[in-house]
């Protein structure tokens, strides 16, 4: 790779995913007292004095996982040590060197890789003077370190820099690929081993996950990059989610934290779904999530190699059955083990990534609305008639359209549902949610909240020189 790769190691417990989310400033790495918590290779690209490199987080060597994934951990670890270009072998200044340390450093010795050694934990510069003993382990620069303290930061940076080789162009090209904006961001969400981690490693072409049967062998939301056909991508894999009332520990709770967080920073969502399991109420949960934040999304069929009691059309029936306000999602059927169908979704997911991108002329919306007005007046309520008067664009990732009418408090859900349904046949918004607010013209009678909107789109909603096109005619049905 031409970006070089400081790859963080050490023991169990010792900071070093504290070390990352402080060198990067912010939370990349899931943080908690609880030996074994990494397990994947976690990546940040770091941009430092015109330098590009990226910071890896490995898990703890020597640990004895709960799991019995300490296989799969060590063989992360032994690929992060191969590919680095420097080692931060970070060590307990609190606890001093144990037995553990010295088995780290052995193992280090024989790799040839240059060494900064981090000896974290140092709150005051009292514990730096009980260091000594560390100086035995390698022959290589001393930092002490304080992540609560926020000590020597800058000076464990500049020892990173200057222990780089030089730069070349290579690298700024690279890092500069790798700053960029990806063309999408995709979050894998679903419930426990439906195949998340093992469909990151096809997008990847390599083993940059740990793939086990044992359910929720992922413990934190990693970003990998992957290219298609020219394109960068991310695809965010999340950890496995469960029911909040079984969350065993605070790794769990994080994890589930950082799956809805993924779900709302993505571009895109792919909902994964495992052939040979029903539906299950974690699924439901995480529906409702990507349905509440508007999230265009796909619902993906995985393992399709081993289904036996429902064919294609019997599971598009299933899915709108159980989510029948995501009819409008398009479903996919893939087999991540064996790559099929993969790059048809990623296309999938670029069209509706589009289609949420799309914004529609204002006089196509009323024409639209018109039609659907006079084709199904909203019913009276309260002794008025709900009248719209016109409506507009704002937004878009969601597709955003306000409508203008007179007692926006008494147009009923059902035709709300209705109108929606009419929207995203006649505009191109087929695959996509949409969101529609219902304004009225004076804004004293407005008591909808706003907030979700921009001050661009308020400056719109608040405008009502739309009505110069229609005059004080509302679509009335006549």
């Amino acid at each position: 790779m031409s970006v070089p790769k400081v790859v963080i190691v050490g023991r169990p417990n010792v900071g070093k995913s504290s070390l990352l989310n402080w060198l990067a400033g912010k939370r990349i790495s899931v943080v908690e007292p609880t030996a074994g918590v990494t397990r994947d290779r976690v990546t940040y690209l770091m941009q430092e004095e015109g330098r590009y490199f990226e910071m890896v987080d490995t898990g703890g060597i020597g640990i004895v996982d709960s799991d019995d994934l300490s296989e799969d951990i060590e063989r992360q670890i032994e690929t992060g040590i191969n590919e680095a270009t420097l080692i931060l072998f970070v060590v307990d200044g609190r606890a001093g060197r144990v037995a553990l340390d010295v088995e780290v450093a052995r193992r280090l010795r024989g790799t040839g890789k240059p060494v900064l050694l981090v000896v974290n934990k140092c709150d005051s510069t009292r514990v730096d003077d009980e260091i000594a003993e560390f100086h035995q382990l390698a022959t290589a620069e001393v930092i002490c370190t304080s992540v609560l303290a926020h000590r020597n930061k800058a000076e464990l940076l500049q020892a990173i820099l200057d222990h780089l080789p030089e730069s070349t162009e290579a690298e700024q090209v690279e890092g500069a690929d790798q700053a960029a904006e990806p063309e999408l961001k995709l979050a894998i969400v679903g419930r426990r081993n439906v195949g998340k981690s093992t469909f990151i490693n096809a997008l990847a072409q390599t083993e940059r996950m740990i793939v086990s049967e044992i359910a929720g062998t992922t413990r934190d939301s990693v970003d990998v990059r992957f290219e298609l056909d020219g394109k960068a991508f991310v695809a965010i894999d999340t950890p496995g989610v469960r029911k909040k009332k079984s969350l065993a520990n605070d790794i769990e709770y994080y994890g589930l934290t950082r799956a809805l967080r993924s779900v709302r920073r993505a571009d895109v969502v792919l909902m994964m779904f495992d052939a040979k399991e029903m539906i299950s109420q974690v699924d439901k949960q995480l529906v409702s999530e990507i349905s509440e934040n508007f999230k265009p999304c796909v619902f993906v069929v995985n393992k399709w190699d081993l289904a036996t009691d429902m064919s294609i059309e019997g599971w598009e029936k299933y899915l709108v059955d159980e989510f029948p306000m995501m009819r409008h999602v398009p479903v996919a059927f893939i087999t991540a083990k064996s790559s099929r169908n993969i790059k048809q979704l990623i296309n999938l997911s670029q069209s509706i990534a589009k289609q949420a991108k799309i914004r529609v002329p204002t006089s196509l919306i009323n024409a639209v609305v018109r039609a659907a007005v006079i084709n199904n007046r909203p019913p009276m309520r309260a002794n008025r008639q709900p009248k719209i008067f016109f409506g507009t664009q704002v937004s878009t990732c969601p597709p955003t359209i306000v409508l203008k009418c007179n007692f926006p408090q008494h147009v009923d859900r059902s035709w709300e549902r209705y109108l929606l349904g009419v929207l995203r046949e006649e505009l191109p918004f087929k695959e996509v949610p949409i969101k529609l607010y219902l304004r009225s013209r004076t804004k004293a009678a407005d008591s909808a909240p706003l907030d979700e909107l921009g001050e661009e789109e308020l400056a719109l909603l608040n405008d009502d020189g739309g009505s110069d096109e229609f005059g004080d005619d509302e679509f009335d049905g006549e």
